[in-house]
């Protein structure tokens, strides 16, 4: 019996491992420590960069945090992803200037990586650092999908030139799905026609919406999206 048990726990933990071995963390490259998942070197074509942007109560100085929750987390518990995984950590409010030159450095560092196809993704504070990012870097983000977040309705205009995959959860307290209403309302403002939808997770928390980080609905949606050379 206890033989079986090893075997059972060691198969359990073995896929995890085997993904984990390809995350690395970079510090003191550029204004963020991050955390990075790459692809397998065999690959021959050029891969998508994803950027994940952790909420407040991950903010710090250890990479570790990162891994609670979001993409990374995903990843590690079987989820796939294909591509590069970048994950950066901010000590408070995101800076998009700052979260570029990550992708920037990535970009730089390995030409297997798709400047067409960077797409931005974050919950709760990571959320609203993702329109901000959107909003400060339309003509280098090829789709964005924000959870349980928010976004700056001055950004609109160029918010309206991304496309944008909302969701939030009615049941959340912290952050009001008020929030996402808000910025989507000021996007189709600016231009009905914008590609940017909310949906609305009934009995939803502020919490429970990270669940959308380990179905393949997110990714393949920004998938469909490629920045025109």
């Amino acid at each position: 019996m206890r033989i079986s048990i090893v075997v059972v726990f060691i198969t359990f933990l073995f896929p995890v491992a085997l993904v984990a071995q390809n995350i690395a963390a970079v510090e003191g490259k550029t204004a963020y420590s991050f955390l990075i998942h790459t692809p397998d070197d065999s690959i021959a074509t050029k891969q998508p960069v994803f950027v994940f942007l952790h909420g407040r109560s991950l903010c710090g100085t250890n990479l570790e945090r990162v891994k609670r929750y979001g993409a990374l987390y995903a990843l590690n518990r079987g989820q796939k992803i294909p591509g590069f995984i970048i994950a950066p950590q901010a000590q408070g409010a995101w800076n998009a200037g700052k979260v570029m030159e990550v992708v920037d450095y990535v970009l730089r560092l390995y030409p297997q990586a798709d400047s067409s196809r960077i797409y931005i993704c974050g919950m709760s504070l990571g959320g609203y650092g993702t329109m901000e990012v959107a909003g400060k870097y339309p003509d280098r983000v090829a789709a964005a999908v924000a959870i349980c977040g928010g976004g700056n309705t001055l950004d609109a205009q160029n918010l309206a030139k991304v496309p944008i995959w909302l969701h939030h959860g009615t049941a959340d307290r912290l952050v009001p799905i008020s929030e996402s209403r808000k910025i989507m309302k000021a996007v189709k403002k600016i231009n009905p026609k914008a590609e940017i939808s909310l949906n609305v997770i009934k009995g939803g928390t502020h919490g429970s919406v990270e669940r959308l980080f380990h179905r393949s609905d997110i990714y393949n949606w920004m998938l469909k999206h490629q920045l025109k050379n």
